[in-house]
Formats: structure tokens, sequence, C-alpha cells
């Protein structure tokens, strides 16, 4: 069942706003914590969205398009909860360091964001305070929570890519793709109960890897702490309709129990 988390009106957000925060099946007690940092569009009322038509926010660089659909429909057949960020990138980049030009990008495959071209500093404490930091204390809490009672935990981050980008045009052939840095340890496994299957085109940090310097979630809530984790990147064609987001939530969730089986296996030699 989803659910949500809403702070007390501060500033940005207002009472009409949605909440940053939502959970799915957030009382489960798997071995998995799925997060979802680009799982919605919204955009602050203050923000008159952004300055930018829906249809904007409607393309990749607003959503990670179809995720949410895959993330809700494997956190139920893993029985694991689910948290998501409702907010759109372009709004605050949950997945940034708040130190990297891209937190509050000012132009994002080749549409420029009129909000973010001069944001003020209240403005950016403002996205910080209400939207980022909501998100990620959640994630973290749970992670301690869950660590606390001596039980497993495996993160796994979800996405979603673009089959082309405006700004650079370039073959794009993966349907899905791994993304890890030092700790594999469990990338490792699902990586090898992906390749049984024949049908699929795999990136190995393609179309994207983890940037330790820019990237926000992996690397703090996955590496720094050592938890074993999984960031997958499903392109957006294959998951664009509801269909395809069951499909491909019916075909992860086997594939993380199978990789989990090993990793328990191994983490008792």
């Amino acid at each position: 069942m989803a659910s949500s988390l809403r702070p007390a009106p501060t500033g940005l957000l207002a009472a009409d706003d949605p909440p940053p925060v939502g959970l799915h099946n957030g009382e489960a007690s798997s071995p998995f914590l799925i997060i979802c940092d680009h799982a919605g569009n919204a955009v602050p009322a203050a923000l008159a969205g952004l300055g930018l038509p829906q249809s904007e926010l409607d393309r990749h660089i607003g959503i990670d398009i179809g995720i949410l659909g895959v993330s809700k429909g494997l956190s139920d057949h893993l029985q694991a909860p689910l948290i998501f960020q409702r907010y759109s990138r372009l709004v605050a980049e949950c997945n940034r360091r708040l130190d990297s030009p891209s937190f509050m990008t000012p132009i994002s495959d080749g549409t420029q964001v009129p909000a973010n071209q001069d944001p003020t500093a209240e403005d950016r404490r403002g996205r910080i305070r209400e939207i980022v930091e909501p998100y990620h204390s959640e994630i973290s809490s749970r992670i301690d929570r869950k660590l606390a009672t001596g039980h497993p935990l495996i993160l796994v981050s979800m996405h979603s890519f673009t089959p082309s980008l405006r700004a650079a045009p370039a073959p794009r052939p993966w349907h899905v793709g791994l993304c890890y840095h030092d700790n594999r340890q469990f990338s490792d496994l699902v990586l090898t109960e992906l390749t049984h299957q024949r049908d699929l085109v795999i990136g190995r940090n393609e179309p994207y890897g983890v940037n330790m310097a820019e990237d926000y979630s992996v690397p703090v809530h996955g590496e720094e702490r050592r938890l074993p984790y999984v960031e997958f990147e499903i392109r957006q064609d294959l998951i664009a309709e509801a269909s395809g987001q069951a499909a491909w939530a019916a075909r992860l969730a086997p594939i993380l129990l199978a990789a989990y089986a090993r990793f328990d296996v191994e983490a008792r030699r």
C-alpha cells in the first residue's frame, strides 16, 4: 500500500503541494529496500512549473519515465519497502551532491530551465530542506533501523534512461544497465543472473556508471556504508506503458531473489 510522508509547510511547499516522499509497502520486511530518485515530475506551485511547458517536464529530463510503475511492481513481488521521490529532478536532483553543477541544472539535454538560471540562496535552501533532505533522511533512517535489528539489507536503486538524447544523439542499444563502483559483490551476482536471459542487451556501467564525486544515492547509502546494492537503468521505451512496467517487475524479481540466495550462501561460508 502506498503512503506519504508530509513535512509541515515551511516556505517552498504549500499545503496543496504533494509531499516529496512516497512510500509503497512501507511496513514490509523483505531484505530488499527499493529507492527511486526520479519517480515523479511534480513542481512546487511556487516555482510555476520552473518556467517550462508540461511537455518538457514529461520528457526524460523531468522524470525517469516508467520507473515508478516498475518499482511498485517489484516492491509487490518482493514484498519490499519502496521509497520514492515525487518532485522532478529539475527542481532538485536527488541523485547529485549539493555542490554538483547538475544539482539544480540550468540546462538539460538541450532544454534551458528558466527557474534554474539564477536561483537565490533561499530558493536553493528551500529545495534542499523541503525536497531533498526528507527523501534521503527517510532512506537513511530505514537503513539504520534495519541494520540495528541485525537483519540483512540489500539496497535496490531504480532508474530509467532515454533511448536517445537530443543533445548527443548516439545508439543506446542496452535494454538494461547495471551501475556500480567498488562494492560489486551483489551487483556481480545480479549481473550473472541477467546474463542467463539471452534476449537482453546488458550494459555494464552503461549508459551510466556511478560517479562517486557527483552522484549521491548509491555513493552515500551504498558505497560509503559498505551496504550491498544493485542499481538498475532500464530503457524507457520498454517501460513507457503499464504492460512493460509489469513485465519488467516480474522479470527482475526472480533475478534479485536468485542473486540474494547466492549472496546469503556466500556470506555464510
